[in-house]
């Protein structure tokens, strides 16, 4: 196991490059709504997406299990 900082030395770029994704994926779908004056049909993905951000800002200890919290979350809505 790595050092905390080693850690987020690591994997620090990765994870921004993943979130810059999903904030990329939200201001796209935010740009087809306002052009085409409608939101989708089903937004549970959608709605998916934002619980799951949820459920990561949440837990600031060792014992928070995000990825575990994920992987239930996801396999619930799938």
């Amino acid at each position: 196991m790595l050092e905390p900082q080693k850690t987020l030395d690591t994997y620090y770029l990765e994870a921004r490059r993943d979130l810059l994704e999903v904030a990329a994926l939200l201001d796209r779908y935010d740009r087809s709504v306002e052009k085409q004056g409608q939101k989708a049909e089903d937004e549970s993905r959608l709605n998916s997406l934002l619980e799951a951000m949820s459920l990561l800002s949440g837990g600031d200890h060792p014992k928070a299990n995000r990825t575990e919290q994920l992987l239930n979350h996801f396999a619930k809505v799938s």
